[in-house]
């Protein structure tokens, strides 16, 4: 009945939309990530004991799911009212389990490579929304089927704010359902189009970018890294706060936790106690986000600090979008965790210019300009520029930095970032209880508003293009270095097999649209 249930509401044809909790995994050779997702979660020591709420997804009722308790949620879950709706749900069940038959469908949110996501609630209480994925595994390949897996079992570990909630894991017949939260308000690359030049207020980005640095600092500290960074990626949730999506390009590392010591604010300043904003050469009276006015300067004491970044991470699958992948990614050498922040760095820079920094006329433009500039341009400083914009160039000149190994994030992770400058001020213990700002919150609010008029999960802006991953084929791209000089030239896949030369680097270069890379 269920499973009739849900072919009754799947679309008679797929669109190519690119929606929140729409996992796009595809052939993509991931030997990393895939194969060995399983066995690096099981083995790492950081593992969260979140899996022990979700029991195995065998059971005789073929709907059953497995579902997680909601007395068992994580702290920063405690008062989530979509844990209180399941509990209802499932007290009022006769096995004390949730089932898809609980779960009215609103309508559909959007299509993928690899399922559709629908709207839906609880029957038994309209006030608690969902996402549900909905997989069918009859349609997938081996590949792509763990890919599935895997991504659920990466969902199963998380528990941030800023990240994904997995409610219940079901299965029915060939298919797979994953109920996940629903963020109505879009994401930033809609909201991002919305504004004048593409680009958003200062503080704004501030507080965008805080949030996901927080998002990627408890990935890290997992062994996840992320590799899919962007704007598109960054949804909105109703109160106007971050929540990353799509983790199926992630791998899964090793992480070892340190402890480490650095000259910082004494204990009063770095609590916040004084209620002051430090700048480059003292402290200001203000808020997190805003300006300040009265000025001291501030003493220093040895501050501790935990580390755990996974500095190992070693992969050497080539996939991303194109104008956020990292040097070391395009050329095919091998990567690790200074992916993210070198992603991190773009992003920073497309909010506050409106562009990507290394952006060509095409594709294999941009990757050229990823692989060949030494250092990031900025556009032209206008005459009165907002304050802090210095600080912001100083920042993301240090994430865009070709080596990864001198790259700010690489050895400290989050930890580094969070001491730049540009985020000082902020009380990091506080940031998932600070309001955004008044532009983001009035921003946010219309999101909404077209939200309930019908217009779909993600607000589409006309006239704006959604980048897609690449699923590349045909012609392969070649740089070879002669002293400071590039020299380009393209070639056929069975040409490229006779080159020996240990200069070239492969570029992979699509003919196809919506495209990913591969190695």
């Amino acid at each position: 009945m269920e499973e009739d249930t849900l072919n009754n509401l799947l679309p008679a044809s797929d669109t190519d939309l690119d929606f929140s909790f729409t996992s796009v995994s595809t052939a993509t050779d991931r030997t990393f990530a895939c194969s060995s997702a399983r066995s690096s979660l099981a083995r790492s020591s950081l593992t969260l004991s979140f899996n022990d709420r979700l029991s195995s997804t065998s059971s005789s009722s073929p709907s059953s799911s497995s579902a997680p308790s909601s007395s068992s949620s994580r702290p920063h879950r405690g008062s989530d009212p979509n844990w209180s709706a399941i509990k209802t749900a499932t007290a009022l069940s006769s096995d004390g389990r949730l089932h898809l038959r609980h779960l009215k469908l609103l309508r559909h949110l959007g299509t993928g490579n690899l399922g559709r996501v629908y709207l839906c609630r609880l029957r038994d209480c309209d006030s608690a929304s969902f996402a549900l994925k909905v997989v069918d595994r009859d349609h997938l390949s081996a590949k792509k089927l763990s890919h599935v897996d895997t991504e659920a079992e990466i969902l199963s570990m998380l528990d941030h704010p800023f990240l994904p909630t997995l409610y219940a894991h079901f299965t029915a017949s060939h298919y797979t359902c994953l109920l996940i939260d629903y963020c109505p308000g879009g994401d930033l690359h809609s909201l991002l189009r919305r504004q004048p030049s593409n680009r958003l207020p200062l503080q704004a980005v501030r507080f965008f970018v805080a949030e996901v640095l927080v998002a990627l600092e408890y990935l890290h500290a997992l062994g996840i890294v992320y590799r899919d960074l962007k704007p598109e990626n960054i949804l909105l949730r109703e109160n106007g706060h971050v929540m990353l999506s799509d983790f199926d390009l992630c791998f899964k590392a090793d992480v070892v936790p340190t402890f480490r010591t650095y000259r910082g604010p004494s204990d009063q300043d770095r609590t916040g106690n004084s209620n002051r904003t430090k700048t480059k050469h003292a402290y200001r009276r203000g808020s997190c986000f805003g300006a300040a006015n009265e000025q001291r300067e501030p003493s220093k004491e040895v501050v501790a600090e935990f580390v755990a970044e996974p500095t190992a991470a070693y992969s050497q699958c080539c996939v991303g979008t194109h104008e956020y992948l990292a040097p070391e990614l395009v050329s095919g050498a091998g990567h690790g965790n200074g992916v993210d922040w070198w992603a991190f760095g773009v992003l920073i820079y497309e909010l506050l210019y409106g562009t990507t920094p290394f952006k060509g006329g095409n594709k294999e433009g941009t990757l050229r300009n990823i692989a060949s500039s030494e250092q990031v341009r900025f556009p032209a400083a206008a005459e009165k520029e907002e304050e802090g914009m210095a600080e912001a160039r100083d920042l993301i000149e240090k994430l865009l930095v070709k080596d990864p190994r001198r790259r700010l994030g690489w050895a400290g992770g989050a930890t580094d970032i969070k001491r730049h400058l540009f985020f000082e001020g902020i009380k990091w213990p506080l940031i998932r209880s600070y309001r955004p700002p008044a532009e983001v919150r009035g921003l946010t609010r219309k999101l909404m508003r077209s939200k309930s008029k019908g217009q779909g999960h993600v607000s589409h802006v006309p006239g704006s293009h959604r980048r897609r991953r690449w699923w590349w084929k045909g012609l392969e791209f070649f740089m070879r270095a002669k002293g400071s000089k590039h020299s380009y030239y393209y070639c056929s896949r069975s040409s490229a097999s006779n080159h020996s030369n240990g200069n070239y680097y492969r570029y992979y270069v699509n003919n196809n649209k919506n495209g990913r890379l591969l190695d």
